[in-house]
């Protein structure tokens, strides 16, 4: 080999290695911005609540689907997220992605609606690629089919249907990412409005079940929960609270004095709102206190005031707490202050005050008992409480199986008139409605009728038409 051909490729190694050198440094950047994304679209999907709804309970895989979302129509089955190239979305394109969040429509059809993307379509460009981002490059696919699918009864089985749907209540534009990124103008109103969904549950519904928006926030039912109004009204929402309140509320769940979290509100804190950044939280609290106030017809004081609460001395119930099994075994037992003593008294105390940290929650000055709807307080004793905390897990035991629904409404009762809003009174009947999600909204129970109506207007529409064909025929004879 001559010398120069030697030469000119040691020239060469040398020359690549140096050039393998230097670009080490944008390597490097390329992969902490890469890292960074990551991280971001992570955020996005905790402030998104994403997990809650598309993880099954009890141990099911991260975002794997199989939870069985409640709705009016009947259970609607969450779907694989994952990754995953035969039961997830792994073979999607980021556009394909896209519009399934925002619009609702996936590769497959369309989506409904328990799937907040009426909420999600002002998601902005930057956070909705970085949730994208994420979904594929730091979550593991899950390949395992669903177990169950969503199987709800005709009409609500056709999902063309919500095409005509979509057009009344899921248009928007994306937001601008400058002005709802982190310290922007309207992130405050972009985290309560877009990402954290929270006129979802918070909003009352119209006849076709869309979001009402001339009561925004003005408080909604949700499976026999009663989500509250959150306006910045004084006695109906939250006008009354203080900033550091709602942000403690959100964080851990409770605010002493004026509410606990329980039911969907609890899984939002235990898997979106605890994780988020305090600037976050002090945005959203201070958006919340700028949203129009919404007065409830003939609430005259705040829930948390404890309309007509009576504390009474520990005496006048001080029974005894009888803290065996078989305490509440007596089917009979309709007396609701033996079933409070024995159900109740040992964490809420005789006198209903709760503990001296309110770890254990007073039952006056309490939303659950003051306000004007008993639908939280029994569906607390139905279902009891579990909601995680960054300080540990917060528990109430669930009396679904230990009483019965007369017993329910007795404790209630008793609850009721001793501590919070004596002019409710709750019956069986209430309680067995509360439990199987509530009243029905005027389209479910109007359904059938315009079933039967619906081919009859049809065919009298038909008929006039080949009347009114007729006629013109004759005329132009």
């Amino acid at each position: 080999m001559r010398l120069s051909t030697i030469v000119q490729n040691r020239f060469a190694r040398i020359a690549a290695c140096t050039l393998a050198v230097s670009l080490l440094p944008c390597i490097a950047l390329a992969e902490d911005a890469n890292a960074q994304l990551i991280a971001k679209g992570r955020y996005v999907a905790i402030a998104a609540d994403c997990i809650a709804c598309h993880t099954a309970p009890k141990g099911g895989q991260p975002f794997a689907g199989g939870y069985v979302i409640a709705s009016p129509m009947g259970g609607i089955v969450a779907s694989n997220i994952t990754p995953s190239t035969t039961a997830g979305i792994g073979g999607w394109t980021e556009a394909q992605f896209i519009r399934a969040v925002r619009k609702g429509i996936a590769p497959g059809g369309h989506l409904y609606p328990a799937m907040p993307y009426t909420s999600y379509k002002s998601i902005s460009d930057d956070d909705m690629h970085a949730l994208w981002t994420y979904l594929r490059a730091d979550v593991k696919p899950v390949d395992t089919p669903l177990a169950a699918k969503t199987d709800l009864a005709f009409p609500f089985n056709q999902r063309w249907l919500m095409a005509g749907w979509n057009l009344l209540y899921a248009r928007g534009e994306p937001a601008v990412a400058a002005e709802v990124a982190p310290g922007g103008p309207k992130r405050g109103e972009y985290l309560v409005n877009t990402l954290a969904h929270c006129a979802a549950c918070h909003s009352p519904r119209t006849m076709l079940l869309g979001e009402n928006a001339g009561a925004f926030l003005a408080g909604g039912d949700l499976g026999g929960w009663k989500a509250p109004n959150i306006t910045s009204d004084a006695v109906s929402g939250i006008g009354g609270w203080s900033e550091q309140e709602l942000v403690d509320y959100l964080r851990t769940g409770r605010a002493p004095g004026k509410s606990q979290a329980a039911g969907p509100m609890a899984e939002a804190v235990t898997h979106s709102l605890r994780f988020l950044d305090a600037a976050d939280l002090h945005a959203m609290a201070a958006y919340l206190k700028t949203v129009p106030a919404v007065r409830d017809a003939g609430q005259e004081v705040p829930a948390y005031a404890g309309a007509g609460a009576k504390p009474v001395a520990v005496g006048a119930v001080d029974v005894g707490v009888d803290r065996a099994p078989t305490a509440l075994t007596d089917g009979a037992l309709r007396d609701g202050q033996r079933l409070y003593v024995a159900a109740c008294a040992s964490c809420h105390q005789a006198d209903g005050q709760g503990t001296r940290d309110q770890f254990y929650p007073s039952l006056t000055h309490n939303s659950a008992t003051g306000g004007m709807s008993a639908a939280n307080l029994v569906m607390t004793i139905v279902d009891g409480v579990e909601r995680e905390t960054s300080h540990g897990t917060v528990s109430m035991p669930a009396f679904a199986d230990q009483l019965d629904e007369a017993q329910i409404a007795a404790v209630s009762n008793y609850v009721l008139r001793q501590f919070g809003n004596a002019k409710l009174e709750v019956t069986e009947g209430d309680v067995h409605a509360w439990r199987k999600g509530g009243e029905k909204p005027i389209l479910l129970r109007a359904t059938p009728y315009l079933m039967v109506a619906g081919p009859v207007i049809v065919l009298v529409l038909l008929v006039l038409l080949v009347a009114w064909l007729r006629r013109r025929k004759r005329r132009v004879a």
